[in-house]
């Protein structure tokens, strides 16, 4: 299996050698380009369209929350990771509504932090554990209310591949819980998203934050 191909995007180049240093280092993943600000950014990853970005958010010109943004609506399939140093919830539910699939603080272990990028790069959600707890709290429901919150029109299998997905499992590992062929799981999926009305996966996972079904790592 082909490498990770990494983005990355901070105004600090010493962070960004770290990073680099860091990422290259794994067998499963490699550095393919940089940039120092969101504008520079977006027109390099438009050209080189890695798997994931890991963005920061306070940056001159253009700031995370704009090119994340930005990259989602050019480059639907790249993946943003913000690596930030802004433990503020409210960021953290900013990038989450304009589409990036994690969340990840500066001064999280070395480890932690590769985790975070393979899990979004298999198509999984990170958020920050300490942050999520408190997000996630806020829309605890009770379990007696799930299916009603799911949308009583999604049939049985739907919600069983639409919980699976907000939790940040790949189409393939789903299919292989469930025992379906990925083709099936992708056709239940995308039948939940028409009938919830949503049209991408951050979208899901808004949703279903917003519902309290999102399990932090």
């Amino acid at each position: 299996m082909a490498p990770a191909r990494i983005f990355l995007v901070d105004d600090h180049m010493v962070v960004r050698e770290g990073l680099k240093t860091l990422i290259n280092a794994q067998a499963d993943m490699e550095v393919i380009g940089e940039a120092s600000e969101g504008e520079t950014a977006c027109e390099q990853i438009q050209l080189c369209q890695p798997d994931v970005v890991i963005m920061d958010i306070s940056m001159p010109t253009m700031n995370g929350i704009q090119a994340t943004e930005r990259i989602k609506q050019l480059c639907p399939e790249v993946k943003v990771l913000v690596l930030s140093v802004h433990d503020d919830t409210s960021y953290l539910r900013q990038m989450l509504a304009v589409g990036a699939s994690g969340y990840i603080l500066k001064h999280t272990a070395a480890d932690a932090l590769i985790q975070a990028i393979r899990i979004v790069a298999a198509g999984g959600i990170y958020l920050e554990p300490s942050l999520a707890e408190h997000v996630v709290g806020r829309y605890v429901r009770r379990p007696a209310a799930a299916t009603e919150l799911l949308g009583a029109e999604l049939s049985v299998r739907e919600r069983e591949v639409v919980q699976r997905v907000v939790q940040g499992y790949s189409n393939k590992e789903i299919a292989t819980q469930l025992s379906l062929s990925v083709k099936t799981v992708e056709t239940y999926r995308a039948r939940a998203l028409e009938k919830l009305g949503l049209t991408s996966r951050a979208a899901l996972v808004r949703y279903a934050l917003e519902r309290g079904w999102l399990r932090t790592p």
